[in-house]
This record gives structure tokens, sequence and C-alpha cells, in this order.
């Protein structure tokens, strides 16, 4: 058992004692730098390795991963990565590669991203497709600053305008602003879905490019999409897809059939690699053909029987050093290639039938925000819980308590009290029903006790917080009491 609050490990620490003994060195020893450059004292814990042991195992042991729970995170999808990739991303002539060695001497790495680059394109109906951007905000700005390239190389400058809808994703306006467009705000409707009337009014000349979320953030398929894109392409603009997340639509529908001209996708959300503390990540870019031309170097190209980096025509340049974490990128050629096209497929029907069961299941208990079918994840709003004293981020909290992690809360921004739930296609039903179960007594006890929520976590090592407090105050060092 373990106790609910540990005892940091400078608070073990005691004058002497040691984790390691090291050999005596068998190099001459060096001058230090100056004094001035040196702390004049460091903090260290000195305990002995059992101790050192101990406390860093049963740290460990407090984590909350995909590992040890349900991890309904909407948006950012949290599911199982087999550890069969994990292995082949372990391969040595994998794992001990360099980046600066030259392409001859890395065929096989080279071949893996050409044939990624292939099954990416396929995937999204988009062919042309750069491994360059590093994580999803970086694709999605590598997209945009195509479409503002390939408006300059048809001098059509004057195109400086981004259309997002007001349910899009923070980063939306902020890749825009950074790729030196304009953002003008598109209204949408009850149910997320873009208010056509609103885009006709706001297309004009100067629109270089819509910006999309499909599914959209409320979890639902743009029913008008090939009308929205028409509308775009008649006055001579692009349409960008956040393809972020691609859970429900793998195998069913391409970006590339809907009238979509560009997209980047989350390899560590969709094709199942690691996901978490800020990275490791990677996030795609793919486009039409007659933009492949404006793709972010390194591209790989097969030239005869050689895979080779070479720059595009008009590329956009380069966006980082190498291609960030490759062993991101075998995990999810991995993934696609175990799974092939029929498993592609079922991973986004079971995405699908997992979310609306939750939405069917829940409807009588939270207020819905659409009574359409959702896609791979629904939208909830605890604006009726709100009524009791109940908020979204109260029952965030309970559902700690009671072993899940918390769901996406108030956003998208347009939903009140908002909760979205991706279950993911990796869950079993009898998980899911465990937490509908508690996703319902949360419910009730919003009505019948509803402090036992508001002062939730009470189980965990850490109970509730002084939000503000914490962020404002924040203890960043330990000091000796």
């Amino acid at each position: 058992m373990i106790n609910k609050e540990q005892p940091l490990l400078m608070n073990q620490s005691k004058k002497g004692r040691k984790a390691i003994n090291l050999p005596k060195s068998g190099v001459p020893e060096s001058k230090l730098p100056d004094s001035k450059f040196l702390r004049k004292e460091i903090q260290l814990p000195e305990v002995a390795q059992l101790d050192l042991i101990r406390y860093f195992t049963n740290l460990s042991s407090l984590n909350f991963s995909i590992d040890t729970n349900f991890y309904p995170l909407g948006s950012c999808t949290m599911k199982y990565n087999p550890k069969i990739n994990e292995q082949i991303a372990a391969i040595d002539g994998f794992a001990s590669s360099h980046p600066n060695q030259s392409d001859d001497n890395i065929q096989g790495n080279l071949e893996i991203m050409y044939d990624l680059q292939n099954e990416l394109g396929e995937i999204t109906g988009l062919p042309a497709v750069s491994l360059a951007p590093l994580a999803g905000a970086q694709g999605e700005y590598a997209g945009l600053l195509i479409a503002r390239e390939y408006h300059s190389q048809n001098n059509q400058e004057h195109k400086n305008i981004a259309l997002i809808p007001d349910s899009a994703h923070g980063t939306n306006p902020a890749s825009a602003s950074m790729a030196g467009l304009e953002a003008v705000t598109i209204k949408t409707t009850k149910e997320g879905d873009i208010d056509l009337e609103d885009l006709k009014n706001k297309v004009n000349e100067n629109v270089a490019v819509l910006m999309l979320t499909l599914p959209s953030t409320l979890g639902l398929f743009e029913p008008n999409i090939l009308e929205i894109t028409k509308v775009i392409h008649d006055n001579g603009g692009l349409v960008y897809a956040d393809g972020a997340n691609l859970n429900a639509l793998l195998g069913i529908t391409k970006f590339g059939e809907l009238g979509i001209d560009i997209c980047h996708s989350n390899l560590h959300k969709t094709f199942s690699t690691p996901h978490g503390g800020g990275g490791p990540g990677s996030g795609p870019v793919m486009v039409a053909k007659f933009l492949e031309k404006y793709l972010p170097y390194p591209h790989i190209k097969k030239d005869g029987n050689k895979f080779r980096n070479y720059k595009p025509e008009y590329s956009i340049g380069r966006l980082n050093g190498f291609y960030g974490s490759f062993g991101i990128l075998v995990r999810a050629y991995a993934y696609i290639r175990s799974l092939g096209a029929e498993g592609l497929k079922e991973i986004s029907e079971n995405a699908i039938i997992n979310a609306n069961y939750i939405q069917e299941r829940l409807k009588d208990h939270y207020e819905l925000t659409s009574s359409r079918r959702c896609m791979h994840e629904t939208v909830l709003s605890a604006s009726r819980q709100k009524e009791d004293g109940v908020k979204a981020i109260d029952i965030a909290k309970k559902l700690l308590d009671e072993g899940f992690h918390a769901p996406t809360m108030y956003f998208p921004l347009i939903v009140e009290e908002a909760l979205m739930i991706e279950p993911t296609e990796s869950e079993s039903k009898e998980t899911i029903d465990k937490f509908i179960k508690s996703m319902i007594k949360i419910s009730e006890l919003s009505k019948s006790n509803p402090k036992e929520i508001i002062n939730a976590p009470i189980f965990l090592p850490v109970e509730r917080l002084d939000e503000a407090k914490a962020a404002r105050n924040p203890v960043l060092a330990w000091e000796k009491k």
C-alpha cells in the first residue's frame, strides 16, 4: 500500500549517504571553470540506493497512463499503443541511425518514410506528403505557408484572408497570423456546422484559404462539405482541413474526395504512437498533387532503385533540422502495415460505435450539443449540473476519484460547460460501461450530494487544489523547513 503522501527525496536526505560508488578516474583531472560561473551551493539529496529505488518506483506507480486506466480525452485521442510498434522502432538499424548519415547509408530508413508518405497520401486522398512537420500545430502552419506560397507564385499576393469557424481549435487563428494571413471568423450553427450564408457573405477575391476541422470540434461530420469546398474554389481559394484526428474517417472517406486541398494529421493520435508530456510528436502535411512543389523539405522521392531527400521546386523551406522523432514514423508505418485497409476501416467503425454508445447512454443525464449521430467523439454539456452548483471541472475531478482520466473540458468554447469525450476504438464495452456508470452516478450526486463532487478528488495523493493560488504562486523549488 502506497502512502497517500510520500516524503520528497530531499526530505529523506542524510549527509554522507550514497546511492553509488564511482571507481577512481583513469583520466587526468581538469580544472573547473572560473568560480564565478559555478553555483555556490547545489542542493542534492544524499540517500542510499534502496531508498532511491523505492522513491522513484513508488512515484512511477502514481502515473496515470493509457496502460493503466481509461483515458476519454476528447480531441487528443489517448489510445493504446501496440507494443510490437515499440519493438520495431527499437530495431538497431532504426534506433541507432543518425540524420547526418548520407542517403546511401540509410536507404532502409528512407524507404520506410517514402512508403509512409504514400500510405498517408492514399488514406487522405491527398497524394503529395511531407513528413517534415514535428507536430500538429507545425503541420497546420506548414499547410497555410503552402497556401500562401501557391497564391504568391500565381501572382495573387492580395489573397491574405483565412476563414476560420468560431468552433475551431485555438491554433487555427494563431497559425494563420504566423503565416501572414488575416483571420476572419465564420459563424457556426448550434450543432457546430458552418453557417453557409455567413460563409457566402464573407468569401471574396482576397480569401486565400478556409480552415476546417473535419469532423468538427463538436464531433460531427459537416453535412454541407461539398457545397462549402465548391464555394471556396469558385472564388479562387484553397481548403485546408485539420486532420489531426482521423479516427472517424479511416477507410470511410478521403479528404481529397471532398474537395479539400491541404491537411495535416497527428501520427501520435490516429496512428497510435506515444503521446504525452508534450511530445514526441509528428504532424505530416498532405496536399493535392498540384501543390506538391510547395512542400517543405527534406522530402523523399524514389530515383530508380534509390531513395533520396530532395527540395521541391517552390518549397516553403525547412521547418526544422531533420525529421524529428524518426521512431514515431516507424511506429506509424508498423501500425498501418499491420492493420491494412480493412483494419484501418474497422478502427473508425469501432471508434464511432463507442462514441455513439456513450452519447446514447448519457443523453438523459447530460445535455447533448446535438441529437445527430456523432463521429469518434461526443460533446456533452454539464449545464444541467451547473444549476445544482456542479461545474464541468468538478465532474472531471470526481472522475479521477472514480479511476478515470478526465475528458477534455470547456472545449469547444461555443458549448457551455463542455465535456468532450472520446472513447477511441481501443476500449472494451465493459470498460466503457464502467465509465458510463460513473458518469450517471456523478449526475445523480449533483442533485443529492453536490459537495461530494465539488470537494473531489479525495482519494488521490493530491487532493483538491486552490487552482488560482497554484497558478499564481507555484512552488518551483524545494526549501528546507
